[in-house]
């Protein structure tokens, strides 16, 4: 979910190109095909279980349904200022599911992380927060928090069963288990086939599906094996930070004051999650 800020401006180019939750679905059905296929190929271990599909299950469901559902229609009514602010409460909600569901506990410290990771990213989205255009309604945070929810969800059970299973294919069934009830809904709500095939769109759409989905899922759960969820999700609060980056690198945008303010607040937040407890 941290992905907000920096998948925004392709996923409303590829909103302009087809309905909202077909363009998810099939962002996520591509991923999850080609994860499988590179799972094929290597010959990974199918999963195994109704234990093990039950987690895969709720994974799909949490962090590719909900997480979809709420990110694709909230691009439609909230500001990305104020979508990265509340966008950034995931790692907040991760860890109260994960102190109930996994028994992890952090100490004071890292809440202390958390605290200053979530204040970095409020510093750097104020302009938008606050400028005449920035703002939302509830319905747009409404979406924003259940795809926030959902992700925590689907975060808890991919750690689950980080361990247990190869990334490539628990992610490309996971990626496959979400995409179908986003299928089923747009089927029910939208024209599946309103979309506008160009080269711009084609673009927008392999790149989110096989990079910024694929590749990111199977590199998540790979860190979930050597990481506690609330540590790794600590890292989601740079990702507004890179967005930043990359729009000065390709965009010429200004990296102004308050960015790098806040920008150190996430990293000291980091720093202080990731310390070993005393």
């Amino acid at each position: 979910m941290g992905l907000w800020a920096a998948c925004y401006p392709l996923i409303t180019t590829g909103l302009a190109y087809a309905p909202h939750l077909t363009f998810a679905a099939i962002r996520a059905g591509i991923a999850g095909a080609g994860l499988l296929i590179v799972a094929a190929l290597i010959k990974a271990p199918l999963p195994r279980g109704r234990k093990v599909w039950g987690w895969l299950c709720i994974a799909g469901f949490g962090a590719t349904t909900l997480g979809y559902l709420g990110m694709f229609h909230a691009a439609e009514f909230v500001a990305p200022g104020f979508a990265t602010v509340i966008a950034n409460s995931q790692p907040l909600i991760a860890a109260v599911l994960a102190y109930a569901v996994l028994k992890e506990r952090l100490g004071a410290r890292a809440h202390i992380g958390l605290t200053l990771g979530f204040l970095g990213v409020v510093t750097v989205a104020a302009p938008s927060l606050f400028s005449d255009d920035g703002a939302s309604t509830a319905k747009g945070v409404a979406y924003v928090l259940l795809a926030a929810t959902g992700v925590s969800i689907g975060n808890v059970a991919i750690k689950r069963i980080a361990s247990e299973l190869d990334p490539t294919a628990a992610m490309g069934w996971q990626l496959l288990i979400g995409a179908a009830p986003l299928a089923l809904i747009a089927a029910l709500t939208e024209d599946p086939l309103a979309i506008t095939w160009e080269p711009e769109f084609i673009a927008s759409l392999l790149g989110l599906s096989l990079f910024g989905t694929a590749l990111a899922f199977w590199l998540w759960q790979n860190a979930l094996k050597v990481l506690d969820l609330s540590r790794a999700n600590a890292f989601s609060f740079l990702v507004p930070f890179l967005g930043i980056l990359l729009g000065a690198l390709y965009f010429e945008e200004a990296i102004t004051l308050q960015a790098i303010g806040g920008a150190v607040l996430a990293v000291v937040g980091i720093r202080l999650v990731l310390a070993p407890s005393r």
